[in-house]
């Protein structure tokens, strides 16, 4: 797979808002950029406070900027908060170091953007991310 085709990206979406729904938590909404961190595509659950955009394309930007998920971005933001403030400085805000923010790539280990979640807690976020790049056939790196 060379890109994120639309098809793909909705699969992916709905996927984690069905495993945040399915877990009965908060209502998520969910974000896919491609690998130069550009928005593919969002979607937010009836009930999901419109705020949350920022959030998930902030994690999404993030984790493809960096080729880096979430889990890892925040260990980088606990190790060196000097470092985080800087990358949100430099990424104009789109920058939310957080599990929640996966990196999707393909078979290959080729990097093809990434998806942002937020809705719950972050660990919950993350989960419905994994959940949504499964269904959408790509592999995760939360």
């Amino acid at each position: 797979m060379a890109e994120l085709t639309l098809e793909t990206c909705r699969t992916i979406l709905r996927a984690a808002l069905a495993k945040g729904a399915e877990m009965g938590w908060k209502p998520m909404s969910a974000a896919v950029v491609d690998g130069g961190g550009h928005m593919l595509a969002f979607e937010r659950a009836d009930g999901a406070s419109p705020g949350r955009f920022e959030i998930a394309r902030a994690k999404a930007h993030g984790a493809a900027m960096l080729h880096m998920g979430g889990v890892a971005q925040a260990a980088l933001a606990e190790a060196k908060p000097q470092v985080a403030a800087a990358l949100t400085k430099v990424y104009g805000g789109q920058f939310f170091p957080v599990p929640g923010g996966v990196l999707l790539r393909d078979a290959d280990g080729n990097v093809l953007g990434a998806v942002g979640v937020t809705g719950d807690t972050p660990d919950n976020d993350a989960q419905c991310a994994v959940a949504g790049a499964e269904a959408g056939g790509v592999l995760a790196e939360a």
